[in-house]
C-alpha cells in the first residue's frame, strides 16, 4: 500500500530541493506539498490523510496531530525539534525525528560570518578589531559547535567548549580546550557562540550573571534560540558596558529598540537564516525524506527525538 508523505511548509523548500526530495522517493511512496498555507485549518485538512509529515519551522501541535488519522512520523528538517509537540507525539504514538547535522555548515559558516562582521562594527566605515588571537568560547559542541571551531581555529582563535554531555577526551580531539564551568566559559572568552537547547533549564539562563562576567570587548554570538538570552538583562548589559556586542539570527523581541540604540553594536538578520542556504535546504529535505522510508521499511528509529 502506498505510503503517503505530506511536506507541510509555511515557508517551502527551494525549488532544487523539492526535486531531489521527490527523485529520492522510491516506489510505493508519493509526496504532496502544501507551501504557503495561511491557516491552521489548511494544515488539519491536508494531513487527515497521510502517514508521514515533513515540516520546517511549521508547528505539529496536538490539533494537527489529532487530524491526522493515520501519521506515524512526523520530520522536523532540520537540528532544532521545539515546534514538535513532543509530549503530544508520544501520547498519539507517533516517531519525531530531526535531521541532525545537514544544518551544521550553513549555521557554521553564519556565525563566523556575523563575528566578523560585528568585529567590524557592521562595516560601518571606523576602526575594527581582529578575531586572530581572541578566544571563543562554544556553548554546546555538537554538529555546528565543532565546526565552528574547526573554522575558529583556521582563524587564529583559541578555542574552549563548554558541553556537560561530551567527555575530555572526546573535546580535545578536535583540537579545542575543555571548560566544565559555564561562568568561566563567559568569564574567560572574548566572543562566545550559543548552541544550547531551549528548554526549561536553559531559558533566559544567559543573563546578566554570565554575560557581565564577559571580558572588555567581548560579543555574544546566538544562532540557537532567542529564549535562552534574557531580553532585560542584554538591554541591561549593551547600556552599561559600551564595549560590549550582540550578534543573533534570532532577533530578540527588543531588536527594534536596540538597533536605533546601538547600530553599530548589534546585528540581527530579519528572519532565522542559520539553515537558509541552497545546501542545506536540500541536505535536511532529501535527509527527511530518506529517514521516514528507512523507517516504515526497516522500523530504523535512530533520530527519534520523542519517548
Amino acid at each position: 500500500m502506498t505510503k503517503k508523505i505530506l511536506v507541510a511548509t509555511e515557508k517551502p523548500f527551494a525549488k532544487e530541493a523539492t526535486e531531489l526530495m521527490k527523485a529520492a522517493l522510491k516506489d510505493g511512496y508519493e509526496m504532496t506539498f502544501l507551501e504557503k498555507y495561511t491557516s491552521v485549518d489548511e494544515f488539519k485538512a491536508a494531513v487527515k490523510d497521510v502517514d508521514a509529515l515533513i515540516i520546517r519551522s511549521d508547528k505539529a501541535t496536538k490539533e494537527i496531530m489529532d487530524a491526522a488519522k493515520n501519521l506515524k512520523i512526523i520530520v522536523r528538517a532540520g537540528a532544532g525539534f521545539d515546534n514538535i509537540d513532543l509530549p503530544e507525539a508520544t501520547a498519539h504514538g507517533l516517531v519525531a525525528m530531526n535531521t541532525p547535522g545537514q544544518n551544521s555548515n550553513a549555521v557554521a559558516e553564519l556565525a563566523i560570518g556575523m563575528m566578523i562582521m560585528i568585529a567590524r562594527n557592521n562595516y560601518n566605515g571606523k576602526s575594527g578589531t581582529e578575531i586572530h588571537g581572541k578566544k571563543l568560547g562554544i556553548y554546546g559542541y555538537g554538529n555546528v559547535g565543532r565546526l565552528i571551531g574547526k573554522y575558529a581555529m583556521g582563524f587564529g582563535m583559541e578555542v574552549i567548549a563548554y558541553d556537560p554531555y561530551l567527555t575530555k577526551e572526546v573535546i580535545e580531539a578536535t583540537g579545542a580546550k575543555q571548560c566544565t564551568d559555564l561562568d568561566e566559559l563567559f568569564g574567560t572568552c572574548h566572543y562566545v557562540s550559543l548552541h544550547c537547547p531551549a528548554n526549561d533549564e536553559t531559558k533566559n539562563s544567559i543573563n546578566m550573571s554570565k554575560m557581565g562576567k564577559m571580558p572588555k570587548g567581548a560579543t555574544l554570538v546566538n544562532t540557537a534560540r532567542k529564549e535562552v538570552v534574557c531580553e532585560e538583562s542584554l538591554k541591561k548589559m549593551l547600556a552599561e558596558r559600551p564595549d560590549f556586542k550582540y550578534v543573533a539570527d534570532v532577533a530578540p523581541d527588543c531588536a527594534a529598540e536596540l538597533k536605533e540604540k546601538y547600530s553599530d553594536r548589534v546585528f540581527f538578520t530579519p528572519k532565522k537564516l542559520g539553515a537558509q542556504t541552497e545546501e542545506a535546504n536540500i541536505n535536511a529535505g532529501v535527509a527527511a525524506v530518506k529517514q521516514i522510508m528507512d523507517f516504515f521499511e526497516t522500523g530504523n528509529k535512530k533520530f527519534q527525538v520523542n519517548k
